[in-house]
């Protein structure tokens, strides 16, 4: 027995799980245990496959036997119809764990005591029960019972005291029914059902045909209100509802390179975020595919898986086209590190490609995901449906910590910074790939529109196909803003000659400087050599000049010695 929590609804309901990959979740843990729960809907919606895979999946994976009565199908029929599900009718009644009973809407099979009155189906059900200890029973299209009664009123009357006597039982009882004109049911059967009533819906919308399940009411607990797409394969029925994935993911903090290094020194150094959503959008021919085969490439390189979901073009068409500019992508398929998926997005529906894509990952296992490109899914006026798929898909994918890459198509004259499918503000680092036209070209230009979490470049690349992979130019910038291609060559070209005239003019002038320097230091040169020459002279003369005098002084001194100038009178003469 299955509680819920208080946070689902009533604490103390008990809930059977379905098995069902998201209705339980919708349902919040399953079907009301011990009480009847009504599937409505047209024809080929879905219902008795809903109702045998609740019976298969309680036996096989909960042990809780089952009883399927049916009113429609026999046994053979019945059995023949879910085996290509996986689903062995026949195994399950040897092991004792089904029981399938087909009731045929003869007066003489159901009206054994009265004209109105059941008590041989009590019987019948009852006795399949106690056979298997079942917990579980389905009643197949029970409304076609009005048409062997002439009386509904009692007939009604008559199916609430079935109910009630199920319930009693304590086992949980699916009832099937037809949708009505402006009712759940033909018959009315929502009104006296009132435990849990849920809507399958079959429909075709711009010629893709969609399945939707409701929770119409679910006595006692919380339930998801909205319509969720709901599919039947090989594997039986699943459910992805739009919050099947919450917002509790871990966000990574390593980094994964995108394969081309100009373009990792943009994002900071490094790259990617490991586990972060990229978006590559730009018009026709810019190379969104190119840059998503550089990242698988390098990935592959690196040893790990990359699972390449291509929606234009076949596997063979991509690995030709990207050999031509260097990729080889050949390599990794063979050593199974590269896995292509291509198929046309109007194939089927939304939650066909979505559950396909689910699968493959989970089998799989990879690093990366590359959806090129993903605004195909728009078909017609499905933006909504288209939305929501690929958010379920990001979520998921970030959920797992896997690296997806989406290319976006935007159409030309259109607004660039958008995108079709408006799944910009989920994506983490979204790159816009441009045209620019200049002189008679059109060249390719790259740009980080942003990249959370990390610093990046803001400017313009110009982004070139080679023969050896993707190379980006460093940013040129002129008078009429970023130049690439020829405009680009040419405008370097006159800067080169400009470059070299004012080269000659700088050399010549420092020439003439130079020239006049040697002349100026020439004529220092002289005048100071006449300098040299006239001090020369000047000092011999005053040098003679001075020998004369001193010859003079000392010729007067001898002179003046001689005539005894210098005799000092005696003392008597003094007297």
């Amino acid at each position: 027995m299955k509680k819920v929590s208080s946070r689902n609804g009533n604490p103390h309901l008990s809930k059977s799980p379905t098995g069902i990959q998201g209705l339980d979740e919708i349902t919040s843990g399953g079907f009301p245990k011990g009480r009847t729960t009504l599937i409505c809907g047209s024809a080929g919606c879905g219902k008795t496959l809903l109702a045998i895979e609740f019976l298969v999946r309680g036996a096989r994976e909960f042990n809780e036997p089952g009883v399927f009565v049916a009113f429609e199908e026999t046994n053979k029929e019945l059995t023949e119809n879910v085996i290509s599900l996986g689903f062995d009718l026949e195994e399950l009644a040897r092991q004792k764990k089904i029981v399938v009973d087909h009731v045929h809407l003869e007066r003489s099979e159901i009206e054994e005591t009265g004209e109105y009155d059941l008590e041989g189906l009590f019987i019948r059900i009852g006795h399949a029960i106690s056979t298997i200890g079942a917990k579980r029973v389905v009643l197949d299209t029970i409304e076609s019972l009005f048409s062997g009664f002439s009386n509904p009123l009692i007939l009604r009357a008559e199916l609430r005291r079935l109910f009630r006597w199920l319930k009693e039982k304590g086992v949980t009882t699916v009832i099937t029914g037809e949708r009505g004109d402006g009712t759940l049911t033909r018959q009315g059967l929502e009104e006296y059902v009132s435990d849990c009533v849920i809507i399958l819906d079959h429909r075709v919308t711009e010629q893709t045909s969609t399945r939707r399940i409701r929770v119409v009411k679910y006595r006692g607990s919380t339930h998801g209100t909205n319509e969720y797409p709901f599919l039947i394969d090989e594997t039986g029925f699943s459910v992805i509802p739009i919050t099947s994935v919450g917002l509790t993911y871990e966000a990574a903090t390593g980094r994964i390179p995108s394969g081309v290094d100009d373009l990792d020194q943009m994002l900071g150094g490094k790259g990617y975020f490991v586990g972060s959503s990229i978006l590559v959008s730009g018009t026709a021919g810019t190379g969104k595919s190119s840059l998503a085969a550089h990242f698988s490439e390098s990935v592959c390189r690196r040893g790990e898986k990359v699972l390449y979901f291509s929606l234009e073009e076949s596997p063979s068409q991509v690995i030709r086209n990207m050999g031509s500019i260097g990729i080889s992508l050949a390599p990794a398929m063979k050593t199974g590190l590269l896995m292509f998926h291509a198929m046309r997005p109007t194939f089927c529906g939304l939650e066909m490609h979505l559950t396909t894509m689910h699968r493959m990952v989970e089998a799989f296992n990879p690093s990366v995901v590359i959806v090129d490109p993903i605004n195909s899914f728009l078909t017609g006026n499905n933006e909504l449906e288209a939305k929501s798929m690929s958010m379920r898909l990001i979520d998921y994918l970030k959920a797992r910590k896997i690296t997806a890459l989406f290319t976006s198509l935007t159409t030309g004259g259109s607004q660039l910074e958008r995108t079709d499918i408006f799944i910009s503000s989920l994506i983490d680092t979204w790159i816009l790939l441009r045209d620019i036209e200049l002189g008679g070209e059109r060249n390719r230009g790259i740009y980080i529109l942003k990249s959370r979490g990390m610093a990046h470049s803001n400017q313009i690349r110009e982004f070139l196909l080679t023969d050896h992979g993707i190379k980006l130019r460093d940013v040129y910038v002129g008078m009429e803003g970023v130049l690439t291609g020829s405009a680009r060559q040419a405008q370097e070209a006159r800067e080169r000659e400009d470059s070299i005239k004012r080269s000659l003019e700088i050399d010549g002038r420092k020439n003439a400087i130079l020239r006049k320097r040697q002349v100026m230091e020439a004529r220092i040169a002289a005048i100071k050599a006449e300098f040299e020459a006239e001090e020369a002279e000047s000092l011999k003369i005053l040098a003679t000049d001075q020998d004369k005098i001193d010859n003079i002084d000392k010729e007067r001194a001898e002179m003046a010695k001689s005539r005894k100038a210098g005799f000092e009178p005696s003392l008597e003469n003094k007297s």
